[in-house]
């Protein structure tokens, strides 16, 4: 038995027979924008390219660098998961908080499609395009679910290469909660600044811990990357760009 109602979810097979139908989603609206922003689309074109596909918690990444909402259709179960972003004020919307789906389905969760958002973030002047209250859940819990748990186990690209690696914030003061030893790392982390294969030699801790852990903190606005620390070191093979990233926590 599930411990979430699944009511007003979409098979996924009726989901795609009623696309292959009607060429729509089901979730658009006439008069809504009919593309995404210019420069979140060309970062999504570019995933598409390097990646052979969209990778969840690349294009998660990319919304919330942009700061652009977005509706993404996220497979889960069987079922199809209309999870509209809103980065900027830090919620998402959806029928259902799919944050509180069991973990174990999360390795398998797969991006179907994004397309422009239907719905608008609470308080938007388009007050009849605000959805149900009940439908719109934080934001960061998610992001933070995905990372541990999701199928992505590297590097996000733009937090790869030569790096030190430090937590701004204690993840645990915020809520934030990393299983077993990707806890302890968690802490630690927050004391002193390592590279990936330091960190990876903690207790507990290998190359796919610490690239989950490292992806979810900077997803929480939460890490600090630096490419000239004594500590950083050349990550061969761990993950993509030499760019330097470094998020300030949302207040």
């Amino acid at each position: 038995m599930r411990d979430f109602e699944d009511s007003t979810l979409w098979r996924i097979s009726a989901f795609e027979q009623m696309r292959n139908e009607t060429h729509t989603s089901g979730f658009a609206r006439e008069d809504r924008s009919t593309v995404l922003p210019s420069t979140l689309l060309a970062d999504l074109d570019r995933l598409d390219e390097e990646l052979q596909g969209r990778d969840v918690l690349e294009v998660l990444a990319a919304c919330v660098r942009h700061h652009q909402p977005a509706l993404l259709y996220l497979a889960y179960d069987g079922l199809v998961w209309p999870v509209t972003l809103f980065p900027a004020q830090s919620i998402y919307h959806c029928p259902r908080e799919i944050g509180k789906a069991p973990i174990e389905g999360f390795a398998d969760l797969k991006l179907i499609d994004v397309e422009p958002p239907g719905v608008r973030p609470p308080g938007h002047w388009m007050h009849e395009r605000v959805g149900h209250g009940e439908h719109y859940h934080p934001l960061t819990p998610l992001l933070w679910l995905v990372s541990l748990h999701g199928p992505r186990s590297t590097l996000l690209s733009e937090i790869g290469g030569t790096a030190a690696y430090r937590a701004l914030v204690s993840a645990a003061s915020h809520g934030l909660v990393a299983p077993g030893a990707m806890g302890s790392a968690a802490e630690r982390l927050h004391r002193e600044s390592v590279s990936m294969r330091e960190m990876a030699r903690w207790p507990g801790m290998t190359i796919e811990r610490a690239s989950r852990l490292l992806n979810a903190l900077y997803l929480a606005s939460s890490l600090m990357v630096t490419r000239t620390h004594p500590a950083a070191r050349h990550e061969r093979g761990l993950g993509g760009g030499l760019s330097f990233a470094f998020r300030k926590p949302r207040r």
